[in-house]
């Protein structure tokens, strides 16, 4: 057995900033004015929800893209309307596209159509990617990016990979078939791997396999002195075992995402929020990104959190305690 690895002051802030940031998601649902913390820093800094598929995008790529009632679950669709959103990540550029072309669909799509609008759209200075992850430009000879990540998205249905997909027997071998193409790393391959899981192409436990990204790696850089040779996808799972003895040890108030545990992505993705919070809670613990500043500020819009939508496959159900049910049209509470 490997040794324990030795934890910072920092991994105590990775509980209490999980607890805090899930309460504010609660609080939001409620009231979408606020305040809904004291926490200064939580205040004055953007940080993502403790649940990955709770955020802005994710809840938008579930309800909208995926699971809209007009939509198709045919495999074909599914990856081709998935994947067309998350090589931007951008809700306006998506809405853009719906704008010229109506519902998004493999069997009327227009590639050529589609890129002479993002086209247009660049020009006038708009902004086609969201700045959540890098997006490496594919080497397929054209000269904008975008035009290139189009090409990526032909080649990937021509080679059938939805159908590839849809009779994957793991998490981890969705992954590697998507890590095969170009410019797709492994960071952007188990991402677009979770997005795919949430939709009816797919359906994997996410417990089953995780990658660490660079955020995650500098935050686990920051929680533990010395990870005493486990990788840092170890660590990740051994948050996802010890999370209920955690809060309880800390007397954190917790009962997860409507009674869902966090998974190995949401723990992921704790440590890229914690990596960034500490450079301003304890600004002397130094990780290996070398950042020492929070770039985005919080600013409310005063429109509170959207009913949510979860995938319907997860059977969440709002309680009592729960301030909203979690519905959807296929399931209603």
């Amino acid at each position: 057995m490997p040794a324990e690895p030795i934890p910072t002051e920092v991994y105590d802030t990775y509980w209490r900033f999980a607890a805090e940031r899930m309460s504010i998601y609660y609080k939001r649902l409620e009231d979408p004015v606020g305040p809904w913390t004291d926490d200064p820093i939580l205040r004055a800094y953007r940080f993502t929800n403790a649940y990955r598929a709770a955020d802005r995008v994710s809840q938008y790529l579930i309800r909208e893209v995926q699971y809209r009632s007009d939509r198709s679950q045919a495999p074909d669709e599914v990856f081709f309307r998935t994947m067309l959103f998350k090589l931007f990540n951008k809700i306006e550029t998506w809405e853009l596209i719906e704008h010229d072309q109506g519902p998004v669909s493999w069997q009327s799509a227009d590639l050529n159509r589609i890129s002479k609008i993002l086209n247009e759209a660049f020009r006038r200075g708009g902004r086609l990617y969201s700045a959540a992850y890098i997006m490496p430009s594919p080497a397929f000879g054209s000269a904008r990016k975008h035009e290139n990540h189009l090409a990526l998205l032909s080649t990937m249905m021509e080679d059938g990979l939805a159908g590839r997909l849809s009779r994957a027997r793991s998490l981890e071998e969705a992954y590697r078939a998507i890590l095969a193409y170009p410019s797709v790393g492994p960071f952007l391959a188990f991402q677009y791997s979770i997005d795919l899981n949430y939709s009816t192409l797919i359906n994997f436990p996410e417990e089953d396999y995780v990658i660490a990204g660079p955020g995650a790696r500098d935050g686990i850089s920051k929680c533990f002195s010395n990870t005493n040779t486990l990788s840092p996808e170890d660590i990740i799972y051994m948050m996802v075992e010890r999370q209920d003895a955690e809060f309880a040890h800390r007397g954190l108030a917790w009962k997860g995402l409507y009674g869902r545990r966090l998974q190995p992505i949401d723990c992921q993705n704790l440590f890229c929020e914690v990596s960034k919070y500490s450079r301003v809670s304890h600004p002397a613990i130094q990780g290996v990104s070398g950042r020492v500043r929070i770039k985005q500020a919080y600013r409310t819009s005063g429109l509170g959190v959207q009913k949510p939508f979860f995938p319907p496959k997860w059977s969440l159900r709002g309680g009592r305690s729960d301030p909203l049910p979690v519905t959807s049209d296929l399931f209603p509470a």
